[in-house]
């Protein structure tokens, strides 16, 4: 291995000479401690190198071990369930041998190399494969078969492959390739910032269902779109995402803990391995995969975390999976390319970020999609992305919210005001948006009713509705408006409270299903019709919002998914009010 010597130590930039031949982004080892580099400039034969790792205690004079690798890793049966650090080392195998503590430079095998899993091949000697084919299957948890594919740049006629029981680096097959004959194992190995190949990538059409009413009703997100949720501190960021984390139907969940404190780290270890998946009962841990890089640990490793969790990501979207990406949050990620790029002498840009912080964070999100997968068979994955953004006070003019806006298609923009208030999930419904409508507007009509659509525009003219008439009711007060405007003011209360407001810590209203969401809307924009109809007729406001059957109304939101027929109950009962 090539040895460079150093020549200067900035806090995280560690500077090298003599390493003439290294290629950008290549791998190198810091010290005799082995600490894990990235180089991220060159100059000559000077290479300027990020340390993932605390570099205190390291000086000049001493060793660089150049690897000629970029940063890669593994992929393979054993990641789902597993805890990551930002360079895809395991912690539970870690703190296994080492304690609690986190020893710099330390080694270990990313997969397990000893564990055994059942191949279960899907193919016969003889076949014909080609890149991306799948030749056989491992049950790695019970909520999901790994499927074990031919490796991209690999085709030819299948020599050898057996059923058993094989170690990850155990050959199952073999493939007569014009190169020769090409062993297949079941660990990949594969560059972060390469993003994985596909057939082809189209728009994204089927909502990815979170269960959150105010996304999936009035903000959705498509499977393979992006999103953004920007908030300040105390809005419910990490709450939000990690109720979407529980409850959207992604197969698979990479969440990246990107600089994040580790009590809300912590907080998502303990509770997934309690909580259970909605339509299997079995942990939820067994279709996550965490990366856990807190805001204590070497703030470069942050970088690595984001292209070590898309590239897990990938990797089950080629087997045909839908997988969710929470990234909590590229503001930490952008802090530390501003902390970097200062070291770096770099001509500062706004904020003093770097002057490449939108391409940074587009190469991110442009990793989503929905995708023909490479192979015979034309299988459909799914990558979606949401990131989570803190600017300073919750100031949406920040350079990371704007970077950031311009590449995704939905924004959720959580408000300080509603938080306070005790409204969750808070993201505000008046400056919030989302532009797949149009693309999962045959998925609702064709799996739910045309008519949700109409509901949604309803309730979202009478909350923008509402807010202008609460200025008016400031300044004259509300005995001052008609009728029909105060109803207007009732009616968007009943929609804040009743349909938007929602309790994580409930074990019904925690998820509602796309029906029962459809079903909660009607009943409370037929209450607003049916009153409006009463009004013309002579009818009296005091009256008509003292009905019995508004505390019903107030409550639908408990009624049980297993319950949905109590709807239709209600719904005469409020028809019946008006008689």
């Amino acid at each position: 291995m090539k040895k460079a010597e150093i020549v200067k130590v900035a806090g995280p930039l560690v500077v090298a000479k003599g390493c003439a031949g290294a290629k950008m982004y290549d791998i190198v080892r810091v010290s005799e401690m082995r600490l894990v580099g990235e180089i991220i400039e060159l100059k000559g034969d000077l290479a300027y190198i990020q340390v993932y790792e605390e570099t205190s205690g390291i000086g000049p004079g001493e060793a660089v071990y150049l690897t000629g690798e970029p940063l890669v890793v593994e992929l393979g049966p054993g990641m789902l369930g597993s805890i990551y650090d930002g360079i895809q080392r395991p912690l539970s195998v870690i703190r296994a041998g080492s304690g609690d503590f986190l020893p710099r430079g330390i080694d270990v095998p990313i997969l397990d190399r000893e564990k055994k899993w059942h191949f279960s091949p899907l193919l016969k000697t003889g076949d014909k494969v080609i890149s991306g084919d799948i030749l056989g299957s491992v049950r790695e948890t019970e909520l999901l078969v790994h499927k074990v594919m031919v490796p991209p740049g690999i085709e030819g006629e299948l020599a050898e492959i057996s059923e058993g029981d094989f170690s990850v680096t155990q050959t199952v097959a073999r493939v007569v390739t014009p190169g020769g004959v090409k062993e297949i194992d079941m660990c990949r190995r594969w560059p972060v910032r390469v993003a994985r190949p596909v057939k082809e990538k189209f728009s994204p059409d089927e909502p990815l269902l979170t269960g959150q009413r105010v996304v999936d009703t009035f903000f959705p997100i498509a499977k393979g779109g992006t999103a953004c949720i920007p908030g300040p501190f105390g809005a419910g960021k990490t709450v939000t995402m990690h109720e979407i984390a529980k409850w959207s139907d992604a197969q698979v969940i990479v969440y990246i803990a990107c600089g994040e404190r580790g009590n809300e780290c912590a907080d998502l270890l303990l509770s997934f391995p309690e909580l259970k998946d909605p339509r299997t009962g079995r942990p939820l841990l067994e279709r996550t995969v965490i990366i856990a890089n807190t805001s204590n640990m070497p703030v470069a490793a942050r970088e690595a975390s984001i292209y070590t969790g898309i590239t897990i990501a990938e990797y089950f979207r080629d087997m045909g999976y839908s997988v969710a990406v929470m990234a909590d949050s590229t503001s930490r990620w952008a802090e530390a390319l501003r902390e970097i790029s200062g070291r770096l002498e770099e001509m500062p840009g706004e904020e003093g970020y770097p002057a490449y912080l939108s391409s940074k964070l587009a190469e991110f999100y442009e990793r989503a999609g929905k995708v023909t997968c490479l192979g015979s068979e034309g299988r459909v994955g799914a990558l979606s992305i949401m990131g989570a953004v803190s600017p300073p006070g919750g100031d949406l003019s920040d350079p990371v919210v704007q970077a950031t806006l311009r590449v995704v298609k939905v924004f959720w923009g959580l408000d300080d005001k509603l938080a306070h208030a005790r409204h969750f999930p808070a993201i505000n419904w008046l400056s919030s948006y989302s532009l797949y409508h149009d693309n999962l507007q045959d998925y609702v009509s064709g799996n739910l009713n045309a008519e949700f659509s109409q509901l949604r525009r309803e309730a979202m003219r009478i909350l923008e509705e509402e807010s202008s008439l609460q200025e008016i009711a400031r300044l004259v007060g509300i005995e001052s408006l008609s009728p029909e405007d105060r109803l207007t003011l009732e009616t968007a209360r009943s929609i804040r409270e009743d349909f938007l407001h929602q309790n994580a810590f409930h074990e019904v209203d925690t998820y509602t299903s796309l029906r029962k969401q459809y079903m909660m809307l009607k009943i409370v924009l037929l209450f607003d019709r049916l009153s409006r109809e009463s009004l013309k007729r002579g009818g009296e406001l005091e009256k008509i919002a003292a009905l019995p059957v508004r505390e019903k109304i107030s409550r639908v939101k408990y009624i049980p998914e297993d319950k949905l027929e109590e709807f239709q109950s209600l719904e005469k009962e409020l028809r019946g009010s008006y008689a």
